[in-house]
């Protein structure tokens, strides 16, 4: 089998029709190229170049190689950048994981940072709830997840890239909509749109810190995984429920929210922080370099925003 300095050696002389100048521009002596011309046509068993003291021609058999040797060379070529690319992280894929609100608010973000400073690099995005993206991460099947911290996973990392806080979301003209915020005490009584503890229990657990620190069990009416289908119960009037904060600016007509009021110590206990996940053995150079990108982005206090901005997932 030819080698691929035969087929160098092989196109420089067919482009210079001169074994002096090919030799020039391989760097190297003509003896040697011309040994390299010699054991491409001895296993080829064609004669590729008729030479003369004065010129050097291509025969038939050498213009029939020439197109299929700058052909094999090109891709030799770009297979080694598209390796150097992919190790460095500039080309390759990326399976990201993303909860229903950060696809609406935190992705987008994301996609434009990706596509701002990695453009050879694919996203392959795949919604779930934070639960099934800590499964994914443990098992490699994805290689970046948005989601909430509601355990902690060996072998997981997570860094918190947003603050955000639940408020209360209510139908359209219900007794609590005043505009002025909701106590805690003024929940009781009231039917509860809740999370799903299998699915989201992040959410499960801080609603229930939330009204235990009042004092108080709540009237659960209705489940779900999904901050949007959360959404769609209060704006059938079915009740209230909690979500974050920046969910509200894709809530459906007929929800308006409310601010928690609450004794001393409220703020630090109605946190719905939004946290970048990684498998710390995770081998993907890109995922990695987005990884870095995302966390350069982030504000000196280490977060997106404040809870006002709407960057946030569920």
């Amino acid at each position: 089998m030819f080698s691929l300095i035969q087929l160098e050696s092989f196109v420089a002389v067919a482009e210079e029709l001169h074994f002096g100048a090919a030799a020039t521009r391989l760097n190297m002596t003509q003896p040697p190229l011309s040994r390299q011309i010699q054991l491409l046509e001895r296993e080829l068993g064609a004669q590729l170049f008729v030479r003369s003291s004065r010129k050097v021609e291509l025969t038939a058999a050498g213009q029939t190689l020439l197109p299929s040797a700058r052909r094999i060379l090109d891709l030799c070529t770009k297979t080694e950048l598209d390796v150097r690319r992919v190790s460095t992280g500039d080309a390759g894929s990326i399976v990201l994981g993303y909860t229903a609100i950060a696809g609406q608010a935190a992705l987008p973000w994301l996609l434009r940072l990706a596509r701002e400073h990695m453009p050879g690099v694919s996203l392959v995005l795949r919604e779930a709830v934070s639960a099934d993206q800590l499964e994914a991460l443990s098992r490699g099947a994805v290689d970046l997840g948005l989601l909430r911290p509601i355990v902690s996973r060996p072998g997981v990392r997570t860094e918190l890239i947003f603050k955000d806080r639940l408020v209360v979301a209510l139908p359209e003209g219900h007794a609590l909509a005043t505009g002025r915020g909701v106590r805690l005490r003024d929940l009781e009584g009231h039917p509860l749109m809740m999370y799903s503890t299998a699915e989201a229990r992040y959410f499960y657990d801080l609603v229930m810190r939330l009204y235990e620190s009042a004092g108080m069990t709540p009237t659960i009416t209705q489940l779900a995984s999904q901050v949007p289908a959360l959404l769609a119960f209060a704006a059938a009037g079915l009740g209230i429920t909690m979500v974050p904060a920046s969910a509200m600016d894709f809530a459906p007509p007929g929800v308006v929210a409310e601010e928690l009021k609450g004794p001393a110590g409220l703020e630090d206990l109605n946190r719905a922080d939004l946290h970048l996940a990684w498998n710390e053995n995770g081998d993907n150079p890109a995922a990695a370099r987005l990884r870095e990108l995302i966390l350069g982005s982030l504000s000196p206090q280490g977060v997106l925003g404040d809870g006002t901005s709407p960057v946030s997932g569920d």
